[in-house]
């Protein structure tokens, strides 16, 4: 009866379905990856045979593993799966990844989990020739995960000074100095930071000393670039406030409320994203504060909602999409060569910026 039982649970198989036809193997094979080189009459049994006994085709998996490549990239992240849709960065990003793949016929598989071991477990699984990832920054235990895979992959952003890595990013320094320099020469004194997190998930204002020790390169470099830059027209940076969001609407709201909760308003945000940016806008217009007669805002990113929100944002704008397209091609074309690149960015002047208010 074990026996018995045993043999019912086995998987029916393709060389079953041959035998059962009464064709070869090959023959069967052909009929469900090659059927235009069979001859109809005999498609026709093999498939009708298939379907009485259950058999829905080969298991594509074993299949392209047997073949070494699988034709897919892996996009990683450690936010949530809905960052991909909801991020108006990621949503461009995507476009330039999937520009790529396109052009290659290759699939996308988004990998992501806020939990880290629902993370290893996606990671570990995911059936792709290699990644690209996001927000990867700081030692992240994405980088860890996707090191043991033993496949190629690329980060967004140079924030490893480890030179075995494969990374494109842009001059974070370059674009906090345009950012500030384009507000002081306007006449700007009184600056505001909402700035991306700096280390361990945390939000509120900043100390000298959470600067000096941040983790994430990328956001310590855009302090550094407004800061250089304000230094020049005689700001007194120490006094300059830095909120920490999480990047999305309550912290970077709550931002908003803290710095213009005490002391002398500023005339001048310096938003390390356009997320943010945009987020800023329509606080202050709710609040009856003019942009930019009141307040100027700068953002960070350069994506397709700024040109479109009232008014339109002056932004330090990325090749985003670009960078997508180049860091897709490092996976489908890899040659083992470890490359980082490090894109220029430039300032895109619209109306959410003007002169500072005298008096």
């Amino acid at each position: 009866m074990a026996s018995l039982l045993e043999g019912q649970a086995r998987p029916i198989r393709l060389a079953d379905i041959a035998k059962a036809a009464g064709v070869s193997h090959g023959t069967a094979s052909n009929v469900f990856s090659r059927p235009e080189i069979v001859r109809a009459e005999v498609r026709e049994r093999v498939k009708a045979v298939a379907e009485r006994m259950g058999y829905a085709g080969p298991d594509p998996k074993g299949r392209l593993l047997r073949a070494g490549k699988v034709n897919a990239i892996g996009v990683g992240t450690t936010e949530p799966l809905s960052y991909f849709f909801e991020d108006p960065f990621a949503r461009v990003m995507m476009a330039g990844i999937s520009e790529a793949c396109d052009a290659t016929g290759a699939g996308i598989a988004l990998v992501s989990a806020a939990n880290q071991e629902k993370l290893a477990w996606n990671i570990q699984s995911a059936l792709v020739d290699g990644f690209i990832l996001f927000c990867i920054e700081g030692g992240s235990r994405l980088v860890d995960l996707t090191r043991e895979r033993r496949l190629p992959f690329v980060a967004l952003e140079l924030g490893f000074h480890d030179e075995t890595i494969s990374a494109i990013g842009v001059d974070n320094v370059a674009g906090g100095r345009l950012a500030a320099r384009h507000l002081a020469e306007l006449g700007h004194r009184r600056f505001a930071v909402l700035s991306l997190t700096l280390g361990e998930e945390r939000t509120g204002f900043v100390t000298p000393e959470m600067v000096r020790s941040a983790i994430y390169t990328g956001t310590r470099d855009r302090l550094a670039g407004y800061f250089e830059e304000l230094s020049r027209f005689g700001v007194d940076t120490t006094k300059v406030p830095i909120y920490e969001t999480e990047n999305e609407e309550k912290s970077t709201r709550a931002g908003l409320e803290a710095i213009f909760a005490g002391g002398e308003a500023p005339t001048a945000i310096l938003a390390m994203s356009d997320r943010m940016a945009l987020i800023a806008i329509d606080w202050l217009k709710a609040r009856g504060l003019d942009v930019p007669g009141d307040v100027s805002i700068v953002g960070f990113d350069g994506v397709p909602d700024g040109a479109l929100c009232t008014p339109p944002l002056t932004t330090i704008a990325q090749p985003i999409t670009e960078i997508g397209r180049r860091a897709a091609r490092m996976i489908l074309d890899h040659d083992g060569a470890v490359r980082r690149e490090t894109m220029a960015v430039e300032l895109i002047v619209r109306a959410s910026t003007g002169p500072a208010r005298k008096g």
